[in-house]
């Protein structure tokens, strides 16, 4: 009996470890054309110690190298403690006074994100990030 639950009891704990444990997010942003130098301005400027200050962690910031997206895309990865915490932190992000102000004064001359995607990642066994 003990045997034939073992692997359920396994699966049991490896899921809920999955649902609580840490999360990174890929976020990919698409500006505007000519705007990306904006959109980087943004988050080196205020973006970053935002994210902070309600518990995203900056994991990195990149841009593609080749091809049209070189020219309007940022991609980037972000940590949450959990995926309830990333629902958390995001809600607080986008509540934020300075936020909000940093928003306005930043697409004073037009939105710098047409388009953002994101998606949820775990890492894997091999992985060099936990």
């Amino acid at each position: 009996m003990i045997r034939k639950l073992l692997p359920l009891l396994l699966f049991l704990c490896a899921a809920a470890f999955a649902a609580s444990g840490r999360v990174y997010e890929l976020r990919t942003y698409t500006a505007p054309e000519g705007k990306l130098d904006a959109l980087i301005a943004r988050f080196r400027d205020h973006t970053v110690s935002i994210f902070k200050k309600h518990g995203i962690e900056s994991v990195g910031y990149w841009v593609p190298q080749d091809g049209e997206r070189s020219k309007n895309t940022l991609i980037y990865i972000v940590a949450h403690p959990s995926r309830e915490a990333a629902t958390k932190n995001w809600a607080e992000f986008a509540a934020d006074p300075e936020w909000k102000k940093v928003a306005a004064e930043s697409e004073a001359n037009g939105k710098i994100v047409s388009k953002v995607e994101s998606v949820f990642m775990n890492p894997t066994d091999f992985s060099q990030l936990k």
